[in-house]
């Protein structure tokens, strides 16, 4: 079974953010194992995003995608296609304050969109996306 595992910087602190989180984690379990990973943010530190960095690097594992704004846009099908006959994919979601240059250059970057959104809703996002994928790669019905 694929495992697929999200890095993310600072906790999901809504509960209707989590619930969601939670109902795309257990429909993920029939196609893959979701790891989230949380990692300490430092939101009024001075240069945070190497404080990050450094804790998120130990957890990077097969292929890495950091998500951010400079990274490269895919449809929901091409999407499907980066994840398929994976063995193991890490996502990165960085803080408030992005990502380091240290995380962005070990992976293939992603954006969603040129907006930015809130690491919490990333988180949201993320998960509905890797499940419609995983719904598109199995030919069932949901993508659309």
């Amino acid at each position: 079974m694929m495992h697929v595992n999200i890095v993310a910087v600072g906790k999901v602190k809504e509960k209707f953010m989590q619930d969601a989180i939670d109902e795309y984690k257990k429909r993920l379990s029939r196609f893959c194992k979701l790891n989230i990973i949380e990692i300490k943010d430092y939101p009024d530190d001075k240069s945070p995003i190497e404080k990050e960095a450094a804790l998120i690097l130990p957890h990077l594992k097969g292929i890495i995608i950091p998500l951010c704004i400079e990274g490269k846009e895919l449809s929901s099908e091409e999407f499907a296609k980066l994840i398929l006959n994976q063995s193991e994919i890490t996502f990165v979601i960085g803080g408030s304050n992005g990502l380091d240059n240290t995380i962005k250059s070990k992976g293939t970057p992603l954006s969603f969109s040129p907006m930015t959104f809130p690491h919490q809703l990333m988180r949201v996002i993320l998960t509905e996306q890797i499940y419609r994928a995983f719904k598109i790669n199995n030919q069932e019905s949901y993508h659309k």
